[in-house]
C-alpha cells in the first residue's frame, strides 16, 4: 500500500472509532510502520475525528520527526510494542470507556486480563496482558511493555486504556474493537458466573486457527 494510501487509511479508521465513541475528544492515536523502516503516527492533541492525511507525523527510522506536525507523546509506547513484536505493522491506542474500566478492577489478572469469553476474543486479541499505571508519555510504559517480551499483541494500560498491535492497521483496528466489545460483555456480566469458554474448546480453537496464546494465561473458572 502506497504511504498516500496508508494516510487515507488511518484518517478514515481513526474518524470511524472517533465517531462511534470510542476514543473521545483528542484521547488515542494510531501508527503504521512503512517500509522503509519509519512510519506515520497521528499528532499530539489531535482529534481521530478530524485528521489530516498531510499533517501526519511522518518519522524516520531513527524515530525523529521528518514532516507533519509534532507526534503523539506515546510514541515511546509504540515504539515499544514495534520492537517487540516482530510482525506488527500497525498499533492502536484508544481510551474506550469499558477497557479503561476494565483496567480498574481489582481482580484482573495482569496475565490474562480478560476470561476466554468469546471465541473472536481469542482470535482477534489472544489473551490481554495489564501494566501498571503510568502518566500518559512517560517512557517507563515502554520498559513495561517491552518486559511483556512480545508475548502479546493487546495490552491494557492501568486507569488509561487498551493499545493493541496488528500486521495490518485494519487488524489492529478490528482487535481493538473487538478487545472494549469484550470488556463491555465482562462488565455486564460480572457476578452472574456466566459460562466462559473451557479449556478443551480453548484448545479447538488454537488448534483449528493456529492461535499463539502466551503461557500462564489464568484458568477462569
Amino acid at each position: 500500500m502506497s504511504e498516500t494510501r496508508i494516510r487515507d487509511e488511518i484518517c478514515r479508521l481513526g474518524r470511524s472509532l472517533f465517531e462511534r465513541g470510542l476514543t473521545p475528544g483528542s484521547s488515542g492515536n494510531i501508527s503504521v510502520k512503512l517500509d522503509d523502516g519509519g512510519w506515520l503516527v497521528t499528532p499530539t492533541n489531535a482529534s481521530l475525528g478530524s485528521l489530516d492525511p498531510a499533517r501526519l507525523s511522518r518519522l524516520g527510522a531513527d524515530g525523529k520527526l521528518l514532516s507533519g506536525d509534532a507526534p503523539t507523546k506515546e510514541v515511546p509506547l509504540h515504539t515499544a510494542l514495534y520492537q517487540t513484536r516482530n510482525a506488527a505493522r500497525a498499533v492502536v491506542h484508544l481510551h474506550s470507556t469499558h477497557s479503561v474500566a476494565l483496567s480498574m478492577l481489582p481482580e484482573i489478572d495482569p496475565r490474562a486480563a480478560l476470561p476466554p469469553m468469546t471465541p473472536y476474543y481469542l482470535m482477534k486479541c489472544g489473551h490481554t496482558a495489564l501494566v501498571p499505571y503510568y502518566r500518559p508519555g512517560d517512557p517507563a510504559v515502554a520498559d513495561a511493555i517491552k518486559g511483556l517480551a512480545g508475548r502479546y499483541s493487546s495490552v491494557l494500560l492501568a486507569n488509561h486504556g487498551p493499545v493493541v498491535s496488528g500486521d495490518t492497521l485494519e487488524a489492529a483496528v478490528f482487535a481493538i474493537e473487538e478487545l472494549e466489545e469484550t470488556a463491555k460483555l465482562y462488565l455486564l456480566l460480572r457476578g452472574l458466573n456466566p459460562r466462559y469458554l473451557s479449556p478443551e474448546q480453548v484448545a479447538d480453537l488454537t488448534r483449528v486457527f493456529g492461535l499463539v496464546l502466551p503461557e500462564h494465561g489464568h484458568e477462569h473458572n
